[in-house]
């Protein structure tokens, strides 16, 4: 991914008002962000721990999506759970049920489409080796770097195209 300025993340998101995007606390150091290493921006925001954002290139242009991770209790670390996007498996926590607003009428009406996903949104950096998750492994793939990221961009882009187009997710 090509490094990405603070007016072109704010621009993208397509989920929200632009009043709310420019209230988005951006992550602070975005200038040393791995963007060689990353296929999509991910974050979320330390000052609200509810609230995580996702910035991707889909169809030739960013597209930008706020996510809410919806109240409830604490997760058991015996248990593990697999981020939908990049296949990773973490303990507990590491994974979180993350929604997003859908764009349009059904949007302002509540409606949301929701995914779990890496907890910290580093799904590029899992898929490639850079970021190990704790007390869990990857499982064992024949699939090369190459393919898992090309596997991951088609969940994102399946997720981004559901919250876009106000589909129902598939059960």
């Amino acid at each position: 991914m090509q490094p990405l300025a603070d007016h072109d993340i704010r621009a993208s998101f397509i989920n929200c008002s632009k009043g709310e995007a420019r209230r988005i606390a951006l992550p602070r150091n975005l200038s040393e962000l791995p963007w060689e290493d990353l296929d999509f921006l991910g974050w979320r925001d330390p000052g609200a721990p509810d609230r995580g954002y996702v910035v991707a290139e889909r169809d030739g242009k960013l597209t930008g999506v706020t996510l809410r991770v919806p109240q409830g209790g604490p997760r058991s670390m015996a248990k593990s759970t697999m981020c939908s996007l990049c296949l990773t498996s973490h303990p507990g926590s590491g994974v979180s049920l993350l929604a997003a607003r859908r764009v349009g009428p059904a949007g302002r009406e509540g409606n949301t489409v929701g995914a779990y996903m890496c907890a910290d949104l580093a799904c590029s950096l899992y898929v490639r080796g850079k970021k190990v998750p704790q007390m869990a492994m990857r499982y064992k793939e024949t699939l090369g770097v190459e393919e898992r990221v090309a596997r991951m961009l088609a969940n994102l882009d399946d997720f981004l195209g559901k919250v876009r187009r106000g589909e129902t997710p598939a059960a």
